[in-house]
């Protein structure tokens, strides 16, 4: 499906189709021009209608189409489009064919037919109505923000009909038109606002989804240029309004922008620099607000006005938990509210008249509410009131306002995302300069407790950041960055060791720089960089590529100031990031400042690829630098070795482990890097994992561990591309270094015979390795009777992972190893190894007689229950070393039954069940 201009020509572009559990969503961007900017030429109105036209033969036949989007954005006015289309197009052959309901009047309304419910809409019809059902095919239902239809939960899915004349509540036959029991030709559109889509979802049948987006950029900077006249303000407002990710998202809506608009108009001809005003959605609504009842110079506020600030805080509250947005006479009468009391209110047009809705009243947009919902918790109150307002009842009236700490939990949040935006402004109203401004205006008085709980909030959080048990760190960052208070996130920031932000707009860092440089105690932070945030290398039109630059940069510098700043900050990860070379050398300037005391980075994933070169050269001579991560796109930077090898050269350097992954380059670049480590006399740790190191790189680098002063004691050639050839050398280089005490070798096809030969190195008294690491090594069972062999001689070897190789019966070997009294052996990784149930009779009798395994894997063998059996009655019997024991059964009854038996003659061994996501061993994980 695709929404057609008036021209017979594509109009919106089709996301990607969704399949649902019963139903396949399309959901399409509809563009409409709502024609607020007087002076324009006739439009082409974008017609609805085609989608719902029967006789095109071509097209699928919608019945029910869900209009949805954020408030404000003209579905209603789509809605009423499409009503007027469908009667002056042909399609309806009677007069009365279109009708209007309204879920908030329909909430109201108690049991009735569906023939009064249809009268009621459109009274002047009543006589039409008998006759509709014979042509349901030519009927349009409107249902009007399903959001505020208020019915018990489940009502709409009981006790569905078809009945036309049948008496039921509305709540049945609303739900039975939704389902196509009644009237099930008839052309349906529902509005909704996002947060009812997920029950749409499961209520409607068959529905087309459409989303309704309001004003896009283009709209919006129209807009602004016909509101000012004047093009340099126009585009200064706009600009700011831009700036602000969140107020130009609610810019969508034609009414926020009117706001905006009115706002930043009155500020520039008044003098003022209204930069601060969008600086957050607080500041511009807040702003908006008190405008609108600034009292004259020198003049005290009107007493009557604290009043209706009072009641619409009040009303406004009410709607955010009631997920309401509409209100009318009950709904005023259960708060003890009259109109008169918010005649302010409505004078200005903030608490406007509903034209769908008879007697019915909406702020002139959600945020409005939302704000004046967030002012509830920050004015003084009367002690009845405060009671009132923790759901309480104040002179017989009631209702229903959660505290601060209800505010902010997530399970309230969940069931009603409004409350997120009102916990916004709740921090945006704690700023000192908006209490004053707030105070002013209004002759009210802001108090401090809030502050306080919040704080009290913070300290009460589950010990993964501030407020964790409430928010994720983006919510949290927005929030803080909302206040624009330095000392409440000092205060809220406190003692929080590590943080994790992933950036995915320039505004989200602004909000992420503003906190960041206010944790003094922050040492590791974790940075994720979306994609176009940085647009140097963009296709995009060069004039906007580098306005956006410019401006991302800038913030880019000042979220960077945070690691020359901070002297507590040690631990930087920066991975999977889009960046851009400008903004890579803005954060190693900031690195190589002599006031970063950096110790341990880890770059990985990040583009473009020269970045990495980049940070090498920022590292050079870095003397706090100790351990450095480089993963990712390195094999495409031919310099990197060279640089590394810089690095460790230098007379500076500290650096105790280095990680290397997927690196490439030529044998004389690693014959290079390998004098290096000759002269680097402090690293301790070296992971060359899956880089091309090839059996010459490794007889390069043996050269170096023979070297009477290579400082490495671990170090990882994991799927390096080695085979039996380089192991002779690797042998000779195990027997002369005595430093080396960890080895792996995983993922590499050394074979039996490559086995053999490192045996015969590890079997001389002079190595001293205690770790091997030999997954994935193509070995079977004669590499175990090597292995064997060793391990009953005078080995040093503490720790073995052979998992992932066929050994089979080889285990028969590796058994009798253990049994051996000289045997050092703790670990022993047996993973994915083939091993069957008949081998499990060996090893339980090894267990009977090891004096040293604390740790055996067994994962991922399928061992039976006979196997399972053995290894736990011979566990029973004796009470030895083992602590730690991975067993893949199938958990029947006898199994856990036999296994409780072991642990409680055992509390110091745990039995581990491997199931099918459990992928890490148990053994020689040292690089970690």
């Amino acid at each position: 499906l695709q929404l057609w201009h008036g021209s017979g020509t594509p109009y919106a572009s089709e996301r990607p189709k969704k399949k649902g559990k019963n139903n396949e969503i399309h959901t399409l961007i509809l563009l409409f021009p709502i024609l607020l900017i007087s002076g324009e030429g006739e439009q082409e109105s974008q017609k609805l209608i085609t989608y719902l036209n029967p006789t095109i033969p071509t097209q699928p036949m919608p019945l029910t189409v869900v209009l949805h989007g954020p408030a404000g954005v003209g579905k209603t006015t789509v809605a009423k489009k499409l009503m007027l289309d469908w009667t002056q197009d042909g399609l309806a052959q009677a007069v009365h064919s279109a009708f209007y309901l309204s879920c908030k009047d329909l909430s109201h309304r108690g049991t009735c037919t569906f023939a009064e419910l249809i009268a009621a809409a459109q009274p002047g019809a009543r006589e039409a109505v008998p006759q509709l059902p014979a042509r349901a095919q030519e009927i349009l239902l409107v249902v009007d923000g399903f959001e505020e239809l208020r019915v018990p939960s489940g009502a709409l899915v009981r006790d569905l009909c078809g009945d036309w004349k049948q008496p039921k509540p509305v709540a049945v036959l609303l739900g039975s038109l939704l389902r196509r029991k009644m009237l099930p030709r008839a052309t349906l559109v529902i509005t909704t606002r996002p947060g009812a889509l997920r029950e749409l979802r499961l209520l409607a049948e068959q529905p087309l989804f459409v989303e309704i987006e309001g004003f896009l950029e283009p709209d919006k900077k129209a807009y602004f240029l016909e509101h000012f006249g004047e093009e340099r303000q126009a585009l200064r407002a706009f600009a700011l309004m831009k700036g602000n990710a969140a107020l130009f998202r609610l810019g969508s809506a034609p009414a926020v922008c009117r706001i905006v608009c009115t706002c930043l108009k009155a500020q520039m001809e008044g003098g003022e620099d209204p930069a601060s005003t969008c600086q957050t959605t607080t500041s511009l609504f807040l702003r908006f607000l008190c405008s609108q009842f600034a009292p004259a110079p020198g003049a005290c506020p009107h007493p009557r006005l604290q009043a209706a600030l009072r009641a619409a805080c009040l009303l406004a509250a009410e709607g955010a938990w009631t997920q309401t947005s509409v209100f009318d006479g009950d709904d005023l009468g259960r708060l003890g509210l009259t109109p008169s009391a918010l005649c302010p209110f409505l004078d200005k047009q903030i608490l406007q008249k509903n034209g769908d809705c008879g007697g019915c009243y909406s702020f002139v947009h959600l945020s409005v509410q939302q704000l004046l919902a967030a002012m509830v918790y920050v004015l003084e109150t009367e002690e009845e009131e405060e009671e009132a307002a923790a759901g309480g009842e104040a002179g017989g009236c009631t209702w229903d306002i959660g505290d601060v700490q209800k505010l902010l939990s997530k399970e309230e949040r969940r069931k009603n995302p409004d409350l997120t935006h009102v916990g916004s402004f709740l921090f945006g109203l704690l700023n000192e300069e908006r209490a004053r401004e707030l105070e002013t205006t209004f002759g009210c008085r802001v108090s401090g407790a809030v502050r306080r709980e919040l704080l009290k909030c913070r300290s009460e959080s589950d010990g993964n950041g501030p407020f964790s048990s409430m928010m994720d760190t983006k919510e949290m960052l927005h929030c803080l960055h909302e206040s624009q208070e330095e000392q409440l996130v000092k205060d809220a920031m406190a003692h929080v060791p590590e943080i994790a932000v992933h950036l995915t707009s320039a505004f989200e860092m602004v909000e992420a720089s503003f906190c960041l440089k206010h944790c003094q105690d922050l040492r590791k932070i974790s940075l994720q960089v979306g994609k176009r945030i940085f647009l140097e290398n963009d296709a995009d039109a060069e004039v906007d590529r580098s306005q956006h630059d410019q401006h991302s940069l800038q913030v880019w510098a000042d979220l960077c100031s945070v690691f020359s700043s901070n002297e507590n900050l040690l631990f930087l990860d920066v991975r999977d990031s889009v960046l851009s070379r400008s903004s890579v050398r803005i954060l190693c300037e900031q690195v190589t400042h002599a006031t970063c005391h950096l110790q341990k980075v880890v770059i990985k994933n990040i583009s473009p690829a020269d970045a990495y070169r980049d940070f090498c050269l920022a590292f050079i001579g870095k003397k706090t630098l100790t351990h450095l991560v480089l993963e990712g796109n390195v094999h495409s930077d031919k310099m990197l070795l060279l640089l590394l090898c810089e690095i460790l050269k230098h007379a500076r350097c500290n650096l105790q482990y280095l990680r290397l992954g997927s690196c490439s380059d030529t044998t004389q670049r690693w014959a290079d890097f390998s004098s290096a480590l000759k002269i680097n006399q402090s690293l301790k740790c070296l992971d060359l994992t899956a880089s091309e190191f090839l059996d010459e790189g490794v007889k390069l680098l043996c050269a170096t561990l023979r070297h009477p002063k290579c400082s490495l004691q671990k170090l990882s050639l994991e799927d390096c591309q080695l085979t039996e050839a380089c192991c002779k050398e690797l042998s000779s280089a195990l027997i002369v270094n005595q430093r080396l005490t960890h080895l792996c070798l995983a993922k590499n096809n050394l074979g039996d015979h490559g086995v053999k030969l490192l045996c015969e190195g590890l079997s001389y008294p002079e190595c001293q390795l205690q770790t091997l690491v030999l997954r994935h090594c193509s070995i079977n069972r004669h590499g175990c009777k090597y292995i064997s062999k060793l391990l009953q001689g005078d080995c040093s070897l503490t720790s073995l992972d052979v998992g992932f190789n066929p050994i089979t019966t080889g285990l028969y070997f590796l058994c009798e190893a253990l049994k051996k009294p000289n045997c050092k052996l703790k670990c022993l990784g047996l993973w994915g190894c083939s091993i069957t149930p008949f081998s499990c009779q060996d090893l339980a009798s090894a267990l009977l007689s090891n004096q040293s395994l604390e740790t055996l894997d067994l994962g991922q063998n399928i061992l039976g229950q006979s196997g399972v059996t053995a290894l736990l009655e011979a566990l029973k019997q004796k009470h030895g070393p083992l602590k730690t024991l991975r067993l893949k059964a199938d958990e029947s009854t006898k199994i856990q039954r036999m296994a409780e038996a072991v642990r409680e003659g055992n509390p110091q061994l745990t039995v581990e069940w491997n199931h099918a996501g459990t992928r890490r061993s148990l053994c020689c994980d040292f690089l970690s």
